[in-house]
């Protein structure tokens, strides 16, 4: 038991002197390395040749680990842009599909550049007033009425698109039903097919496509214009592109902003002239040695009225 005390007790001075040498070490260390003399600096050159490269062991965990840092994060960078260019290439088949859509309409333009439009079809310009925001009727008032012109059932559209059409009309004011309203029915044609259809509103953004012959010929995207059908508007007239709602009918996003109507152009459209007559018919000439083909052709003879001395 006194064996085991005396060994406690010699213990601890042995720990007190290696710790003060282990202090008085350091600080000739730190005291040699802060001395600025030529001497010393060879020595401090020598010493870290001697015994630093052989600490290259020591350092490979850490150059391991942070080339697995490094590796993980080029990796992480990759993946974004990977995921961006995925972005970039449905964006891109989306400007492919509406280059090719223009690339169409604008050979169909340059292949009619040569018709001459009607000078009676002109336009009268308008500020929107005021909008009804009603959920059971759309429209507008414009500025415009009477005393410029403006009739019953002309189009109005925007600087892109078919917006509506006037329905009431006072001296310096005019309504417009917009095309989302439910009461709006007007009949478009939709190309490339060439399908005719009644565009429906009913009160949401995107109006109906009704009465479709061939629902199999229309494609989302397909351009939506109106046919001029009835003489309610004009032929020609954007109103926008075939969508699929969310209850899988075909509807139509109007070309229009709905969102921006502060001025709108009222269509002034004059329906065509009636043909009252038919006028005379004009024989073919007749053909040389043809019997009678000198006389001139007579009108047959009057019948005799019934009743009348014949």
């Amino acid at each position: 038991m006194a064996r085991n005390r005396d060994d406690i007790d010699f213990a601890r001075p042995v720990r007190r002197i290696l710790i003060a040498a282990m202090a008085v070490v350091l600080a000739l260390t730190f005291l040699v390395w802060r001395i600025d003399s030529p001497r010393v600096e060879r020595f401090r050159a020598a010493f870290i040749d001697r015994f630093v490269p052989t600490f290259d062991w020591a350092m490979v965990p850490v150059t391991k680990m942070l080339g697995m840092v490094e590796g993980f994060q080029s990796y992480a960078r990759i993946y974004e842009q990977n995921q961006e260019l995925r972005r970039e290439l449905q964006q891109m088949k989306a400007w492919k599909e509406a280059a090719v859509q223009l690339e169409q309409q604008n050979a169909k333009l340059l292949a009619q550049n040569a018709v001459r439009l009607d000078p009676k079809l002109t336009s009268v310009s308008g500020v929107v007033l005021a909008d009804s925001g009603s959920p059971f009727r759309q429209s507008v008032l414009l500025n415009v009425g009477s005393r410029d012109g403006v009739v019953d059932g002309w189009a109005t559209m925007d600087g892109l698109g078919l917006v509506g059409r006037i329905s009431g009309v006072g001296r310096t004011t005019a309504r417009v039903v917009l095309l989302t309203d439910s009461s709006s029915r007007i009949p478009v044609t939709i190309q490339p097919s060439g399908q005719r259809a009644l565009l429906s509103g009913d009160n949401s953004a995107l109006p109906l496509v009704e009465f479709l012959e061939s629902p199999e010929l229309v494609r989302p995207g397909d351009r939506v214009v109106s046919s001029g059908d009835g003489g309610v508007f004009p032929a020609g007239i954007l109103v926008g592109q075939v969508a699929q709602g969310s209850d899988r009918r075909l509807r139509v996003r109007l070309a229009a902003d709905y969102e921006r109507l502060d001025f709108l152009r009222v269509l002034r459209s004059h329906p065509a002239e009636q043909l009252q007559d038919v006028g005379a018919l004009i024989p073919p000439a007749p053909e040389a040695g043809e019997a009678g083909s000198s006389a001139p052709l007579t009108a047959p003879a009057a019948l005799p009225r019934p009743g009348g001395n014949g």
